[in-house]
């Protein structure tokens, strides 16, 4: 008895990592695939091969709708605080503004419960103070290089 035959997976690690790369700046990617390579061989490649590389490469939703999605999931799981972080700096990445992002976490409160939201907009509210740290920090940077070329 042979199994009727199953559309193929599209699994595409070179996409996978050029989606990576857009959600995540290189010293996240860094800071976060490196330890976890060096714990786990091989998984942070799984992770971004399969998930990045496979199920972001279905048709249907937009990488925004895609990340909404994200966030609500890691909301409605509760205690993986740094992976909502990270898709919270990944939602600004696309476009999402951090009103955006702070009303999706009210709307899911009485789905969710509301300590779930809580802790997903404190989670929010740090990664949108770090964001704001970092364009500072490179605004100043920014100008000071323009200070120091003019004479």
């Amino acid at each position: 008895m042979n199994p009727e035959p199953l559309t193929p997976a599209t699994l595409d690690r070179a996409a996978g990592y050029d989606v990576l790369a857009t959600l995540m700046d290189p010293a996240t990617r860094q800071s976060t695939l490196g330890p976890l390579d060096r714990l786990a061989p091989g998984f942070p490649d799984w992770i971004v091969t399969s998930l990045f590389g496979g199920t972001y490469q279905r048709p249907g939703l937009e990488p925004r709708e895609r990340q909404l999605l994200t966030l609500a999931a890691l909301a409605a799981l509760g205690g993986v605080e740094p992976q909502l972080h990270g898709h919270v700096r990944s939602s600004l990445r696309l476009g999402m503004t951090p009103e955006q992002i702070t009303e999706s976490f009210v709307h899911l409160a009485p789905y969710v419960g509301v300590p779930k939201a809580l802790a997903a907009l404190r989670v929010a509210s740090a990664a949108f103070a770090e964001a704001e740290a970092e364009a500072e920090s490179e605004a100043k940077a920014e100008s000071g290089a323009e200070a120091g070329g003019q004479e």
